[in-house]
C-alpha cells in the first residue's frame, strides 16, 4: 500500500507550526482563514464552543487552547501583533466539530483531524508505546482492527446490511475508497498472496492503522447520522475510505 504511505500533505499540515520548544500547534487565525471565515471575530464563538467541549470531555482546556500574540503582515512588509490562540491537534479536532458543517473544507477537516487525533491516541497508549518491534505493533493493530471490524459489522447491520453477501459488498466499498478503486480480491492479487492467505494478516502497521481508521470512522458516521439502506451504507464506507486515503500521514 505504498501510495497510502506516501503521506499526502493537506492544507491543515501546511499551516501547522512548531514553537520554540519543538511542540506543534495551529494558529486560530490561520484556522479561521482556512475554514473560510470572513473575519476572525466570527470564528471566536467556534473557539469558545470547542473549549466547552474540551471541558465536558474532562480535560483541562488550557492544555489545548493558549492565548498568545500572533504577528500579521500589514502594508509595505510591516507586521503588527494581534490576539490569537495556540491550538493543539485535539483543539483543532474540537473546533472542526463545532465549525459550519455546510463548508466543504470543514467536512474534509473533520475526517482529517479525526484520523490524526486517533493516531495520536494510539501513540500515547501505554500498551502501544511498550512495543518495540514492527511485528509487535502490527499484531497490536491487527487485534484492534478485529475488534472494531466487529463493531462496524454491527453498525452496518443496523443500517440494513443484513447478510454475508451484502456485508462483503459493503467491505469492498470501503477498500475501494481507501485503495484507490481496488477491492479485496484485487488487493489480494496485488500483494501476491495465496488463496488461503488473508490480506489483513499481510499488512504493515501503517496500512493496518489506515484500515483501523476507516473502520472506526465509518462506524461512527453510520451511527451518528443514523444512515439507513444498503446503498447509502456502501457509499458512506467508500467516502470515508477515500477521505482516510487523502488524510493519512
Amino acid at each position: 500500500m505504498s501510495d497510502i504511505e506516501k503521506q499526502h500533505n493537506s492544507i491543515f499540515e501546511q499551516i501547522r507550526r512548531i514553537d520554540e520548544n519543538g511542540n506543534e500547534f495551529w494558529s486560530a487565525r490561520d484556522m479561521a482563514k482556512v475554514l473560510e471565515y470572513s473575519e476572525y471575530r466570527h470564528f471566536i464563538p467556534v473557539i469558545e464552543k470547542a473549549k466547552e467541549a474540551c471541558r465536558n470531555s474532562g480535560q483541562n482546556f488550557m492544555d489545548h487552547f493558549e492565548d498568545y500574540l500572533d504577528m500579521i503582515e500589514i502594508g509595505k512588509g510591516g507586521k503588527r501583533p494581534v490576539d490569537s490562540v495556540k491550538l493543539s491537534r485535539y483543539a483543532c479536532y474540537l473546533i472542526i466539530q463545532n465549525a459550519d458543517p455546510s463548508k466543504e473544507i470543514v467536512a474534509n477537516g473533520q475526517t482529517y483531524f479525526a484520523v490524526q487525533t486517533r493516531i495520536a491516541e494510539i501513540k500515547q497508549m501505554d500498551e502501544y508505546n511498550y512495543l518495540s518491534t514492527e511485528d509487535e505493533k502490527r499484531l497490536f493493530l491487527r487485534n484492534e482492527l478485529a475488534k472494531h471490524n466487529a463493531q462496524l459489522a454491527s453498525a452496518a447491520k443496523d443500517a440494513g446490511v443484513l447478510d454475508s453477501k451484502d456485508y462483503a459488498i459493503f467491505q469492498n466499498y470501503g477498500y475501494k475508497g481507501l485503495y484507490g478503486g481496488l477491492d479485496a480480491k484485487a488487493i489480494h492479487t496485488h500483494k501476491g498472496l495465496k488463496k488461503s492467505q488473508k490480506i489483513l494478516d499481510h499488512m504493515g502497521s501503517t496500512e493496518l492503522a489506515a484500515n483501523l481508521f476507516r473502520a472506526t470512522q465509518t462506524e461512527d458516521k453510520l451511527r451518528r447520522e443514523q444512515i439507513q439502506g444498503k446503498q447509502k451504507a456502501n457509499q458512506t464506507h467508500y467516502q470515508v475510505g477515500a477521505k482516510v486515503r487523502q488524510t493519512i500521514k
